[in-house]
């Protein structure tokens, strides 16, 4: 059986992360992504299925779940 050894390590508060600021860019290749997987749907549902998992899982794995559409 194998052992895990951890070594704890205390938190510095010096080092905290700096907030994301959102990207337009970003967001606009959400809203692209998007839009792919409604013209997809739209075609030929069955046809296209495997596209859409594949659009649907690359959305879901790379964009942060904070980043908001901008009210245009």
């Amino acid at each position: 059986m194998a052992r895990v050894f951890t070594i704890p390590v205390v938190p510095d508060p010096k080092r905290r992360r700096a907030p994301r600021i959102s990207d337009k860019r970003y967001i606009v290749g959400q809203k692209l992504l998007v839009e792919a997987m409604k013209y997809l749907v739209q075609s030929d549902p069955d046809a296209n299925r495997e596209a859409i998992g594949l659009l649907s899982e690359h959305f879901r794995t790379q964009f942060r779940m904070s980043d908001r559409p901008v009210a245009e």
